[in-house]
């Protein structure tokens, strides 16, 4: 079992403490009810515009970005509670926010962004790193160290705890590959330690639920001389950047590959490259990504993926499944 700083001790008399269960829809109410439980920046009426890479998104009722576990861990609890809805972020990528918004608390846990190296046996490289770090961070420190393991990820956007969710990857790498074990907080308030093999890693796909809270990952790389990790690494995000927008407002993919197949190929060959609706367009770099040219809506952009959907299933057959995720209202 791997080490991490996170013990249940930290939630010893947490316990023992009682709520006054109500709905929390102002900053007087947010007072009352969190006190003293909380430590961390409140945002009322937060537009979602500004927190994913889109740049699209209606307000979600309350954003919060907790500074320590214990404070997630006690709105988590809290917010079961009364019922109220509530939404981990990571960086915002790979989601698409309605233009409605978001009910209820936005929990984004970007304060979380230590990493370091925790063990060195030889060969072999074991990280402790926090699910608010940005995932390019990690790459560059694996980068500069020598590090191996990770360069396929680099140019992925977003934060480690979402590229768990999601299982990112590319050029043959996922996150899967360099997980040692990964520390979820679950949305009954219950603290686990999982291993990697046993959370169901699929294609862009893991078993971690959609109300669940990654707090930390573990992960192993192996030693390598530092100046070939970084050609290798330099490599593939020379050739990223030449076949996907990652420098224009995207959310990443929007459909998975179905099985032997690429959904960016289907879509150009469907004849859907660089159609658009309102501000939202098919990018001509990369078929399956979507770019927001500057007034893009949600609407415009689920319009945007029921056309392709459609000329795609005219064209081969297939239905296209949505990689990125919606939320909010609507």
């Amino acid at each position: 079992m791997c080490s991490c700083p996170w013990g249940r001790e930290m939630y010893g008399n947490w316990e023992k403490r009682s709520w006054r269960g109500f709905v929390v829809i102002d900053r007087t109410g947010w007072e009352k009810t969190f006190g003293g439980y909380y430590k961390g920046e409140v945002e009322f009426n937060a537009p979602m515009s500004a927190h994913t890479s889109l740049a699209i998104g209606g307000p979600a009722d309350v954003l919060v970005s907790p500074e320590d576990p214990v404070s997630v861990k006690n709105i988590v609890m809290l917010l079961r509670r009364q019922g109220t809805p509530f939404l981990p972020l990571g960086g915002g990528t790979n989601i698409l926010v309605r233009d409605a918004g978001i009910e209820g608390v936005v929990i984004k846990c970007r304060a979380f962004n230590r990493a370091e190296v925790i063990r060195d046996s030889g060969d072999m490289v074991e990280l402790f790193a926090e699910a608010g770090v940005p995932l390019q961070k990690l790459v560059n420190l694996c980068r500069e160290k020598g590090f191996a393991g990770m360069e396929g990820l680099t140019g992925i956007p977003g934060t480690l705890g979402g590229a768990i969710c999601g299982n990112a990857g590319s050029y043959g790498c996922e996150i899967r590959d360099v997980l040692i074990s990964v520390v979820i907080l679950r949305s009954d308030g219950a603290l686990e330690r999982y291993d990697a093999d046993d959370l169901g890693f699929g294609y862009r796909t893991s078993g971690v639920l959609p109300d669940d809270i990654v707090l930390s990952a573990n992960l192993k790389l192996k030693k390598d001389d530092a100046a070939a990790v970084a050609a290798r690494t330099d490599d593939f995000f020379t050739r990223k950047k030449s076949a996907q927008p990652i420098r224009e407002r995207s959310a990443g993919c929007v459909f998975r590959n179905p099985e032997g197949m690429s959904a960016g190929r289907m879509i150009d060959e469907a004849g859907c490259k660089g159609m658009h609706i309102g501000g939202i367009e098919v990018s001509g770099l990369h078929a399956n990504f979507f770019v927001n040219r500057g007034e893009g809506t949600a609407a415009d952009y689920l319009a945007l993926m029921e056309a392709v959907s459609k000329k795609v299933r005219e064209r081969f057959g297939v239905t296209l499944d949505p990689e990125i995720r919606v939320a909010g209202r609507g």
